[in-house]
């Protein structure tokens, strides 16, 4: 049976992906798309103002665009995608899971709560039994899940690869896509022939987040990892993939044919939109590079190489595209996952 679906702040750059993602997929359907006031009551095709490489769904093109908010989505959908702005998402999520629809969410908001699962399938897949803690906690007939910010993504598979080394210390320097902003996130003139060194809020999102990630849950809640992680952020101009350099440190020695093989071998999971390999690893010194490597396997893929031993343990650089691997499409993995455990 399909899932009826619907996706909040759906023309938005997240929400735009998660239209383009959810319109040939085979166990969801569209059911209803939402956005700010000025937009509702519009066709999609007109509020929208589409932005993708791609054409825009024929069969999404004419939906009507409808309030954010629960008394306006049907009764029939089972999954909502949200990626709305987290000032926004902090009250209207929580309130369409209280009216039981559950919630698939790329905001920011909520993902270090105690009682809600933050989820990369392929690392803590087991962590969506918070959502039984969440439930009982708040009286909830629908759920919460999130997924984190787009550069946690990037990095925290490869570390996962490498928790059997007993990770101790990690420094992450990210060189962050455009629209990782949004369309209108950063003027052009700011960032054409320029790196900005800043990326407001970014480091505490990766250096809590991946403790969270790669933590375990004991049946009542997530004991964080006690791997320090240091992040520093940086906005380049690039369009789409962020890319990441990692100075790592572990417990037992790790060498670096150890962490290749140990990245390569990371199993991936049998969702619609899991790739046949999560990780693929590059023996050349120059990859992976954005414009080449983002869109492996659909773009949600992770890539990494540059390996080498250096002062501060291992030292490589990994890259993933940002809007699909690292926002749009981690939810639907998670809608997927979901789905597949029986949560909807």
């Amino acid at each position: 049976m399909t899932v009826q679906v619907a996706v909040l702040g759906a023309t938005g750059a997240v929400g735009q992906r998660l239209v383009q993602l959810l319109a040939p997929h085979s166990d969801f359907e569209i059911a209803a798309l939402t956005a700010s006031d000025s937009s509702a009551g519009k066709p999609y095709a007109e509020a929208a103002d589409w932005r993708l490489d791609v054409p825009l769904p024929d069969d999404v093109a004419g939906i009507e665009v409808g309030r954010t908010d629960p008394d306006a989505v049907p009764d029939d959908v089972s999954l909502v995608f949200s990626s709305l702005p987290s000032s926004v998402g902090a009250e209207v999520e929580p309130a369409f899971a209280r009216e039981g629809y559950v919630v698939s969410s790329n905001s920011s908001n909520g993902r270090m709560d105690d009682d809600v699962p933050l989820v990369i399938p392929e690392v803590n897949a087991d962590h969506l039994s918070l959502l039984e803690v969440q439930r009982d906690e708040r009286g909830w007939d629908g759920a919460l899940l999130k997924n984190p910010n787009c550069s946690t993504i990037t990095f925290v598979p490869t570390l996962a690869a490498l928790a059997d080394w007993g990770l101790q210390r990690v420094h992450v320097a990210t060189l962050q896509a455009v629209t990782g902003a949004g369309y209108t996130g950063v003027a052009s003139t700011e960032i054409i022939d320029n790196a900005i060194p800043h990326i407001g809020g970014e480091e505490q999102k990766l250096e809590t987040e991946s403790r969270k990630l790669l933590g375990d849950f004991d049946g009542g809640e997530v004991r964080h990892h006690d791997v320090g992680v240091a992040a520093s952020c940086n906005r380049i101009p690039t369009i789409d993939g962020h890319l990441e350099n990692l100075w790592v440190e572990t417990d037992e020695e790790l060498g670096v044919e150890e962490a290749k093989d140990a990245m390569s071998e990371y199993p991936s999971l049998d969702l619609q939109h899991s790739p046949d390999r999560l990780i693929h690893v590059f023996d050349d010194p120059d990859r992976p590079q954005p414009r080449l490597d983002r869109n492996r396997e659909g773009g949600m893929a992770v890539s990494a190489g540059g390996f080498r031993p250096s002062t501060f343990g291992l030292q490589y650089n990994c890259l993933a595209h940002n809007t699909l691997r690292g926002a749009a499409g981690a939810s639907l993995l998670n809608g997927e996952l979901l789905l597949e455990e029986g949560y909807l």
